[in-house]
């Protein structure tokens, strides 16, 4: 194939992609800004200002590869605005919130977040992502209570571990 191939249209900068990189960055910014501000009590190993760390690390590198797909103009086409994804995710959101505020705990607010992301996505297997949503979220909760030794919100799953 040529340059000047007629059958395929020359790529554009995609000014979106270009707006979601900054935006992915300036997250990235102020999580580590953030960061910055929490003290640390711990003596030795990680304390509360890693994990901020670690997720605007992720949030900079995303930033960095969707700028440089936006300047190439290889991200996707955008397709319709569909709401129901979005409500699913803010529905999981509030759950997260509303089950952790009343005293559910870690596991059940997160598996809620959980299916109801994988629902957003256009997965229909509520009862299969509900269980493996409970072992991830058993595992990441296991994980930081005894290997970080962070504490998480505690609920009637967690006191059972």
């Amino acid at each position: 194939m040529t340059s000047g191939d007629p059958a395929q249209p020359p790529r554009r900068v995609d000014r979106a992609g270009l707006v979601i990189a900054a935006l992915l960055a300036v997250l990235a910014a102020v999580l580590v800004w953030d960061a910055r501000g929490l003290q640390s009590a711990a003596m030795y190993g990680m304390g509360p200002e890693a994990m901020p760390v670690v997720v605007a690390s992720g949030l900079a590198l995303l930033a960095i590869g969707n700028f440089i797909d936006a300047l190439r103009g290889n991200l996707p086409a955008r397709e319709s605005a569909d709401p129901v994804p979005v409500v699913l995710i803010l529905v999981g959101l509030a759950l997260l919130i509303a089950i952790i505020g009343f005293g559910g705990g870690f596991i059940l607010a997160t598996s809620a977040l959980f299916v109801t992301t994988s629902a957003a996505f256009g997965r229909r297997a509520v009862l299969v992502d509900g269980i493996i949503a409970l072992v991830m979220s058993t595992l990441i909760y296991l994980a930081f209570d005894r290997l970080l030794t962070l504490s998480l919100p505690a609920g009637p799953l967690e006191r059972l571990l």
